[in-house]
């Protein structure tokens, strides 16, 4: 298969776990005998720092050609400290969701056996955990009609959403949970939002089109207490905009390191994969940022194009590294590997699968070369 991807470096630590991405993503070339094409574009802080605005029109253009979008993490400190800021590095991912037309965004939710002991929930409360969020991107009170009073004392912000906005990410979920456990799960605030009360209805009807998954629905205040409580019941949970921001933000505490966690953002003909993790600016050319979020960005835009063998080799390799330890700090506080480290060791059990004659496992624990 040939593939042009946009890589969005961006800020902080993104450059770095986008790298080891891309290392897995020519070992799947390699392996595969597949073609990706890289070009690489501007967004985020660096953006409005080199050319005075977060998304620019070269790199909105690069994103619209491509047949996939991977971006590292955008931000940087100096905005967060100044909300006043007119423009603002975020704005940048939210423009870039809108013109791509980015309208669903999938989060998987994994607990990894060999890592429940890192999640502050007990283990077993968490051993088993393997849900997806399918969040609406595109409409909700993000989007809505903002308002501030002359006096800037009172403010509003429209939550609106609209049957065809419903129906376009439900179909998506049903569909998603009728290939995995067979429930879905609606999250929203019908009892007080009259904008909850058509996602239900919505969900209600379409629902009767895919009699073999289980529909249920909870309020998001009982949902948020649910996820901690018994994060095994789930399997796909549907919901709106901010609703979903909020839930798939608790999730990610569950596999006990938001290194961990990758989403995609879906659209008709677009389609875009990043970690959930910020920039993390501290971590800056220190070589201990996780790269395995990213990676596992890149293997649900393998499993995007039909390319199951592929996507499943590099989790198999990503799963290999958790179970060896070849982890960043995060996961293990005296662990000797970096950022890159981990990157090539799953990069190399991507071409080399199920290959442990050339590792030497006292090597790997002492943080030195273990391709031989």
């Amino acid at each position: 298969m040939n593939l042009n991807i946009a890589l969005l470096p961006g800020d902080g630590v993104g450059p770095e776990v986008l790298a080891q991405a891309v290392k897995c993503l020519q070992a799947v070339e390699e392996t595969f005998n597949h073609n990706f094409v890289y070009k690489e574009a501007l967004i985020g802080a660096i953006a409005i720092d080199k050319k005075g605005v977060p998304l620019p029109t070269n790199t909105l253009k690069l994103c619209k050609e491509a047949d996939a979008v991977v971006l590292g993490a955008i931000g940087h400190p100096k905005y967060d400290a100044n909300p006043d800021s007119p423009i603002r590095p975020e704005q940048g991912l939210l423009k870039l969701r809108k013109e791509l037309g980015l309208f669903t965004n999938i989060r998987p939710v994994i607990a990894h056996s060999s890592l429940v002991d890192k999640s502050p929930l007990k283990k077993e409360i968490v051993l088993g955990t393997d849900f997806v969020i399918y969040r609406e991107l595109t409409g909700g009170i993000y989007f809505g009609e903002k308002k501030l009073n002359d006096e800037g004392t009172v403010a509003s912000d429209l939550c609106e959403y609209s049957e065809k906005e419903i129906s376009r990410i439900a179909h998506l979920a049903f569909k998603a949970a009728k290939n995995r456990k067979g429930k879905l799960t609606l999250v929203d605030k019908a009892n007080v939002l009259e904008s909850s009360r058509l996602w239900r209805k919505v969900v209600t009807r379409i629902g009767e089109s895919y009699p073999d998954v289980v529909l249920e629905y909870l309020f998001v205040d009982n949902a948020a207490m649910q996820i901690i409580l018994n994060p095994t019941q789930f399997d796909v949970i549907l919901t709106e905009n901010m609703f979903g921001d909020i839930i798939s933000d608790e999730g990610s505490v569950i596999g006990g390191s938001i290194g961990l966690l990758a989403s995609a953002s879906i659209g008709e003909e677009s389609a875009l994969f990043e970690p959930i993790h910020g920039s993390y600016p501290q971590a800056k050319g220190l070589d201990i940022a996780n790269p395995i979020a990213s990676i596992l960005s890149v293997a649900m835009l393998l499993e995007h194009f039909g390319l199951i063998d592929e996507s499943l080799a590099v989790r198999n390799a990503v799963d290999k590294a958790l179970k060896k330890e070849i982890v960043t700090p995060d996961l293990k506080p005296n662990s000797h590997f970096g950022t890159n480290q981990v990157g090539d060791y799953i990069a190399n059990n991507i071409v080399d699968i199920d290959d442990d004659f050339n590792i030497n496992d006292e090597n790997i624990h002492l943080g030195k070369s273990t391709i031989i």
